[in-house]
């Protein structure tokens, strides 16, 4: 009987995720829609015979359909969004993929260069970098003593959820006690590129890499993303998104809402953007490979890194969960052909 119910409870959470995600896709296709015009049911056809031939099962086509619409024409090699959660990242991820989000672990595992890392407060314990146990005074004296700011991140924090920022005078030790575990961190200062799009908050660059059978690790796709009016950081309901040419480093000339609504100005902004090259983005993607050889279990991973005003590299986050790839798919793929990824659910 409890096996039976536990399956149950399963596939009904497998029937909403489903849900949800098809929904998602159709009002992203309304959107894409209405800028490039309606979605050629031939296309339409081809997408379900791919998502039943490929993948399994048609209720993998609505993300085809938005890639293709978006593209204009289909594409053999795209990964449907729901297909990349319920079967990619189960596979190649598996549960390594959440120590992504273990704050006080994650720094040490992947080598970290230039770490914002301060302190982190886990299992009702405040610990500096190095892991000694400090006393509430102690803890202070290390955060403010060289950073007039630091931020404050919990634990799975997502989509910019969970982000507190603190000074001397307002840091309060049982405000972060009532948040849980999580990690105290520097406060960026951006180097001037990124500026340009916000002051009011740190920008990031989202690389996607994967470890390939052999070990060699690939970054994938990119984009850049930075908060808008007065966010306080990237916030996934309000952040703008500008693709990135992973070869190149330079900016696509098209800039995304988070509806997917497109345009070639950025709002307040008079900046010239499309073409623009990143500045060090080399050095971005050689540390990301770097890192991610630390952790090749973890077979695919989304970065979020920054450059600071001194040149340097620093990683604000890592997701090896369900990062999300919908947006790079439509907009840039099929960005991860050769991997076999197609196969996973037969396993």
């Amino acid at each position: 009987m409890r096996a039976l119910i536990k399956n149950t409870i399963k596939k009904g959470r497998t029937i909403a995720y489903h849900i949800e995600h098809n929904n998602d896709a159709k009002r992203i296709l309304k959107v894409v829609e209405a800028k490039k015009g309606a979605f050629n049911p031939k296309d339409k056809k081809l997408c379900i015979e791919y998502a039943k031939d490929v993948f399994g099962n048609k209720k993998y086509a609505p993300w085809l359909f938005v890639y293709s619409a978006f593209a204009k024409e289909f594409k053999e090699g795209w990964i449907p969004n729901n297909y990349y959660g319920e079967h990619v990242i189960p596979n190649i991820n598996g549960e390594y993929g959440d120590i992504g989000d273990k704050n006080a672990a994650i720094s040490k595992l992947v080598n970290v260069s230039n770490s914002l890392d301060i302190a982190y407060y886990v299992n009702r314990l405040f610990l500096s970098a190095n892991y000694e146990v400090l006393n509430e005074e102690k803890l202070k004296k290390l955060l403010f003593s060289q950073n007039e700011k630091v931020v404050y991140k919990i634990e799975n924090s997502q989509q910019g959820k969970g982000i507190y920022f603190f000074d001397e005078k307002t840091f309060n030790i049982d405000a972060i006690k009532k948040l849980g575990n999580g990690v105290f961190q520097d406060y960026i200062e951006q180097h001037p590129f990124f500026s340009e799009f916000t002051t009011s908050s740190v920008a990031t660059i989202r690389i996607t890499s994967v470890c390939d059978d052999n070990g060699e690790i690939h970054p994938k796709v990119g984009y850049f993303r930075f908060g808008r009016d007065n966010d306080t950081h990237v916030i996934s309901s309000s952040a703008m998104k500008i693709p990135i040419d992973i070869k190149t480093g330079k900016l696509f000339e098209d800039a995304y809402y988070p509806n997917w609504e497109s345009t070639k100005q950025l709002p307040d902004k008079d900046i010239s953007f499309a073409g623009k090259e990143l500045p060090l983005f080399n050095e971005c993607l050689s540390e990301i490979k770097k890192m991610h050889s630390c952790i090749p279990f973890i077979r695919c991973v989304g970065w979020d890194v920054i450059i600071d005003k001194n040149n340097n590299v620093r990683l604000i986050e890592l997701n090896g969960g369900h990062s999300g790839i919908k947006f790079s798919e439509a907009v840039q793929g099929p960005n991860f052909k050769g991997l076999n990824w197609g196969n996973l659910h037969k396993k």
